[in-house]
């Protein structure tokens, strides 16, 4: 029996009133976002391979008329450019209801935290606090944080 609802989907939280973050929805989760009153879905997935993506997630996400986003984030190898595209989309839909969701929510929670941390200020522990819920970053991930932090004065 396939899970419908929202909050069914691995490793969702709710972050806040605007803001829900996950791992890789279904179509029937998508219109479950949309009912809820998502207006935006930002995947940092990538979309080949078929158990961690749809066949046309932004056909689905479109037709249930909500905006979307596609950051391809290869799991090993996130890059600058790749966070500084999601900063760019965070910035732009600041004040709508937004749903981040990458396969498993570790892409999402990362890029999450150094937005936090680089672009809102907030406390590095504070920042990273869902991401500690989750996941605990590999070496690659570790230094591609780290990295980005100093680089850009967190």
């Amino acid at each position: 029996m396939a899970l419908t609802q929202l909050h069914d989907v691995r490793n969702f939280r709710r972050v806040d009133s605007k803001l829900a973050t996950c791992g890789q929805p279904t179509e029937e989760q998508l219109a479950s976002a949309r009912s809820t009153g998502v207006e935006v879905v930002i995947n940092l997935a990538l979309h080949d391979d078929p158990r961690y993506s749809l066949a046309n997630e932004r056909g689905t996400v479109e037709a249930l008329g909500m905006t979307y986003v596609h950051i391809p984030v290869q799991f090993g190898a996130p890059t600058e450019s790749d966070l500084l595209a999601f900063f760019e989309a965070m910035d732009s839909n600041g004040e709508r209801h937004v749903l981040i969701h990458c396969a498993a929510n570790y892409r999402v929670t990362a890029f999450l935290g150094l937005y936090r941390r680089l672009r809102q200020g907030w406390a590095a522990d504070q920042a990273f606090q869902l991401m500690d819920t989750i996941w605990k970053p590999d070496a690659a991930w570790a230094q591609f944080i780290g990295a980005m932090l100093a680089k850009h004065g967190g």
